[in-house]
């Protein structure tokens, strides 16, 4: 391929040979909405999944339906090409309906969930199937825990409804009759105050009966409006926006970066809608006046549902039945090439060190850089910050470093989609600490995983660094799986600071010989690692390429797929979100396999391997294969050269490939039929294969520890009694001597 198809590689890819990519977001959400419906997964856990599906979906309208918009309204200004079908109308109106059909079968699953509770005597109650005695709790219980948060807005025909209306949160629209007359009120459902489920006493103790927040403020209307409003009637309807999540920060000059980014963030809060949805049996009049109100045109979804919207809280539903309606609890793993040293350096100089998240616990992690905060021979540490925890042990030992006078820096990601004000707050509070704190590049996001620790050893500086594929968060640690590389190779730590040196200086270009970092060198290395297979297929030489990423949208990326298949190269893919490219294509894809593994934890890592004739070239890297990871972010990519890691990557991606639960097979067809259990073979559910793979290894590892502990202390007593009795020997010796004398 010349240079010219290498820039522009999406002129010899034809639309009818990908899918377009919110079309195949949407068959990823239905595969977490599968989850709920799997009568095999434990039912609380079904209903969290709900909440993770409901919460996907609300961040797909506010970030690609948004989108989608604009480039509506960009058309618009144009001459539209009515036959094109990726033209951003026909898109839109696909999404839409695909959106709409999937809301219907949320609705149906969410009923037949609310059966399956019932039979376990577990009851959602609704405020009219409350007994006096209930009704009297729940007054009490809105006086005293609700009521202080409940600040009704009036409508008013001068008002201006979206300066104050909050993406994603639920309201409940007040009707309110006198006579002829009518009056609308906004209430805010505080759930970010109060749990949005509330367990209220039963009057069978062999029962348990919950209620949504919204029912005991229905309950409580009257307490909110009576004596201040002339009513004869009220009812209240469920109602929610998503808005635009897209926003422009300011270029004034005079601005810094953390004014630039909060006055971005408040223009998000003020932008226009993307959907509304509302409960099915809102009055026309009253659901026209809210259309009206938001300035909602006829490309936004417009959604008659659910009487209760922001299903995500269902994230957080709690057990109030058995432990079987749980998954079991995983013991995260421990490390035995940390555990039999007594610092993370000394376990890192002896080896590389690779951890899979959440199969092992993250406080290796965080211990890695406790130990960096205090030791004397540490004397700089350099991180990214992209996602962190709330009350991060991470942040407070770089904190505890700079009080110590290492020299810390941190790289903060302020456009983290969704992160950006809680990292605006941990910018204020490391730069407060003294913490030298960097925001990379106007046009870069800096995605990458990255942490390195400089320590003077024997008069000479040694780095010891992580490369990963996950963020530095102990809560998403426990749910996501990602890889962690521990190394002190001199030639991966070099450039690792070559990329803090890069991020600080962009005029700087170093020479990356091993990372493949984004935007500098990945794009070409992958199309080489990949052109190599195909020349090996050609030669008639075993070519393969296995990958393991979160979402593949990229038309150079995929147009070099479909010329491997072409080629021969066998390609075995797991795509757990989108993936535009069509395997099964004769005589274009029909090499390519992919599959999608949706469970209990959310997959995360990326991996690549290629087969290089034998000598297999393995990567780990925070970059998925899309055009925003490869061209318009910092984005990392490290080789792992240890042959034990190397196939440990390799026999954990080979597990997920035979999976036979969870693994649903990526076609034109977008149904996610799940692969099918042969008969005669075994059942794989990888998630729980894996972790008792590695808890083998790990159990192998201890018993190897205890072995030579054991015929160390056997050798120490035998030293020991071989040292005793040559004394006793002396000694015996010297009194014959004494006695001759």
């Amino acid at each position: 391929m010349n240079k010219r198809e290498e820039k522009h590689p999406d002129q010899i890819i034809h639309s009818e040979q990908l899918i377009h990519k919110e079309l195949s977001w949407l068959a990823f959400n239905e595969r977490v909405l599968q989850e709920a419906q799997d009568k095999n997964v434990p039912l609380i856990e079904r209903i969290r999944f709900l909440g993770i599906y409901s919460n996907n979906q609300d961040e797909f309208f506010k970030v690609r339906v948004a989108d989608l918009k604009r480039q509506v309204l960009i058309d618009q200004s144009r001459t539209p090409v009515v036959s094109d079908p990726n033209r951003a109308a026909i898109i839109l109106k696909r999404v839409q309906d695909r959106s709409l059909a999937l809301t219907a079968e949320f609705t149906e699953t969410y009923d037949k969930i609310l059966k399956e509770l019932k039979n376990n005597k577990i009851y959602f109650k609704d405020h009219s199937e409350i007994s006096a005695s209930q009704r009297d709790w729940i007054k009490d219980f809105f006086k005293n825990r609700v009521k202080p948060y409940i600040s009704p807005i009036v409508l008013t025909n001068e008002m201006n409804l979206l300066s104050f209306l909050k993406d994603a949160y639920t309201y409940l629209a007040v009707e309110m009759f006198n006579g002829m007359d009518k009056q609308y009120a906004l209430v805010e459902i505080p759930a970010d105050k109060i749990s949005r489920i509330i367990e209220i006493p039963s009057e069978n103790r062999n029962t348990k009966n919950l209620m949504w927040l919204d029912n005991i403020i229905r309950v409580c209307l009257d307490d909110i409006f009576k004596g201040f409003f002339n009513y004869q009637s009220i009812d209240a309807y469920a109602i929610k926006i998503n808005r635009d999540a897209e926003y422009i920060p300011s270029q004034e000059l005079n601005h810094s970066v953390l004014e630039n980014m909060s006055e971005g963030l408040k223009q998000r809060l003020t932008s226009i809608p993307t959907r509304l949805a509302c409960d099915e049996k809102m009055p026309d009049a009253m659901l026209a006046t809210f259309v009206t109100k938001l300035k909602m045109s006829g490309f936004d979804s417009v959604t008659r549902g659910h009487r209760y919207h922001n299903f995500k809280d269902l994230m957080d539903f709690p057990n109030v039945g058995s432990q079987d309606m749980e998954y079991p609890r995983l013991a995260p793993l421990h490390c035995q090439d940390f555990d039999r040293f007594a610092t993370m350096f000394e376990a890192i100089r002896e080896r590389d060190i690779l951890l899979y998240y959440p199969y092992y616990t993250f406080s290796y992690m965080t211990e890695f850089l406790r130990q960096s905060s205090y030791d004397p021979s540490v004397i700089a540490i350099k991180i990214n910050i992209y996602r962190v925890a709330r009350n991060s042990m991470i942040i407070k030992s770089l904190i505890d470093a700079a009080n110590n006078g290492k020299q810390v820096t941190v790289v903060v990601e302020l456009k983290a989609r969704f992160d950006e004000s809680n990292n605006i707050e941990w910018a204020k509070l490391l730069t407060e600490a003294g913490v030298k704190v960097l925001f990379g590049m106007h046009s870069l996001k800096i995605h990458s995983k990255l942490c390195i620790v400089t320590r003077k050893e024997n008069g000479k500086l040694t780095r010891y660094c992580h490369i990963g594929t996950g963020n530095f968060n102990e809560k998403s640690a426990r749910i996501y799986t990602d890889f962690a590389l521990f190394t002190k190779n001199e030639e991966l730590t070099r450039e690792v600071d070559d990329v803090f040196d890069f991020i600080e200086a962009p005029y700087i270009k170093p020479d990356f010989r091993n990372l493949m970092v984004s935007p500098i060198n990945a794009r070409s290395r992958i199309y080489e690692l990949i052109d190599n297979e195909i020349s090996n297929a050609y030669r008639g030489i075993t070519a393969k390429i296995t990958v393991k990423i979160n979402n593949l949208v990229d038309d150079g990326v995929i147009n070099k797929l479909y010329q491997a298949s072409q080629a021969g190269v066998k390609i075995e893919m797991i795509v757990r979100g989108m993936c535009t490219l069509i395997p099964g294509i004769a005589g274009l894809s029909d090499n390519i396999k992919i599959i999608s593994i949706v469970d209990r934890f959310l997959e995360h890592p990326r991996v690549m391997i290629f087969h290089n004739n034998g000598n297999e070239k393995i990567y780990i890297s925070s970059a998925d294969w899309m055009t925003r990871n490869l061209d318009h972010r910092i984005e990392v990519a490290t080789p792992i050269f240890s042959e034990i890691l190397k196939q440990r990557i390799k026999n954990i991606i080979n597990i997920q490939l035979k999976d036979n639960v969870k693994a649903r097979i990526i076609d034109e067809t977008q149904k996610n039929t799940y692969v099918k259990h042969r008969k005669g073979s075994d059942k794989v559910r990888s998630q729980i294969a894996i972790y008792d793979y590695l808890s083998e290894i790990e159990n192998e590892k201890q018993k190897l520890t205890d072995h030579k502990e054991k015929s160390g202390h056997k050798e120490k007593q035998e030293h020991q009694e071989k040292g005793e009795g040559q004394e006793k020997h002396k000694k015996k010796k010297k009194s014959e001597t004494d006695d001759n004398e």
